[in-house]
């Protein structure tokens, strides 16, 4: 069994977004995120405290917004605006979830679809679903691509199968991987919790990408021998011996599929390092669309300097 380090890949991948915008920096431009927490979710305060601290030690410009709760919808709408019309702001994260009073769709079709750096607008999903190479895409989805094809995991031509068909995950890492080129090529089947026999639809993948948000959802059973299983869960369960009173899981049964597989990603440790580190790439890949420094982007090589 081969275990799939996100952190050390996604260090990798930091320090070419390091180079890139020094490079950016010749050009007399700076990535600039802008990243806005609304309320005090702890899981969301410590997100955010790392984004921001990410962004500043990849020598980008970071802007970090911190609201109150009680923030109306219109006043988060202003701010939105007000980003989105700052030039030094290339990239905008709306960190979720969202306080009751907001309707989060809203707000994601407010933000500029050049600075989307999640990936969600309308525009960019459109675009993904084209395979159109300007696409800011989903950032999970995207470090699940870059984990494969750095861990040397054929992708053309494999059965890959998505348990978990959220917009956040599921619908676009179905499309990644199934566009044309480095990086898709692959048989995608997409499943769920409602999916009839649904160990039999798992036991067929080359590829094995689980998102459905239920803690050690996917047993050995599920899993065929060799297979490469890649763990977007993130689950808090009780552990009283631990000092905080729980250990964080993922949606896959670490100990007992990871006899079954070929290659796996461990929770932590495995695909949120990688979502960070995508979400520089794409504030990279945004500035560059903005200030006309652009190339398409590819899977291998997602920042280009012309």
């Amino acid at each position: 069994m081969n275990l799939i380090d996100g952190k050390a890949i996604a260090a990798r991948i930091n320090e070419e977004t390091r180079e890139r915008v020094l490079q950016l920096k010749r050009h007399g431009v700076t990535p600039g995120l802008a990243v806005v927490l609304v309320g005090d979710h702890p899981a969301s305060i410590v997100y955010v405290r790392n984004k921001d601290r990410i962004s500043q030690e990849l020598g980008l410009y970071s802007r970090k917004v911190e609201l109150p709760g009680t923030t109306s919808q219109a006043d988060l709408l202003r701010l939105v605006d007000e980003l989105n019309r700052d030039p030094q702001v290339h990239g905008i994260l709306v960190q979720s979830p969202l306080p009751p009073q907001i309707d989060e769709p809203t707000v994601v079709r407010n933000l500029d679809p050049l600075k989307d750096v999640d990936g969600f607008h309308p525009l960019n999903v459109g675009k993904l679903a084209m395979g159109d190479p300007t696409a800011l895409v989903p950032c999970t989805p995207r470090g699940c691509q870059r984990l494969l094809l750095e861990s040397n995991v054929p992708i053309s031509g494999a059965h890959v199968v998505v348990v978990g068909r959220s917009m956040l995950v599921g619908k676009p890492v179905a499309l990644l991987l199934m566009q044309k080129g480095p990086g898709g090529d692959a048989t995608v089947t997409v499943a769920h919790s409602r999916s009839r026999n649904l160990p039999e639809i798992t036991r067929q993948a080359d590829i094995l990408i689980v998102a459905i948000g239920q803690a050690q959802f996917i047993r050995a059973e599920h899993v065929r021998e060799g297979a490469t299983v890649i763990d977007v869960g993130i689950n808090r369960i009780n552990s009283p011996s631990r000092p905080a009173g729980y250990r964080l899981v993922g949606d896959v049964a670490f100990d007992e599929v990871a006899e079954k597989a070929g290659a796996i990603t461990p929770v932590p440790g495995g695909v949120g390092p990688m979502t960070i580190a995508m979400l520089m790439a794409n504030t990279l890949q945004a500035c560059r669309l903005q200030t006309g420094l652009h190339q398409p982007a590819s899977p291998t090589n997602p920042s280009i300097i012309p």
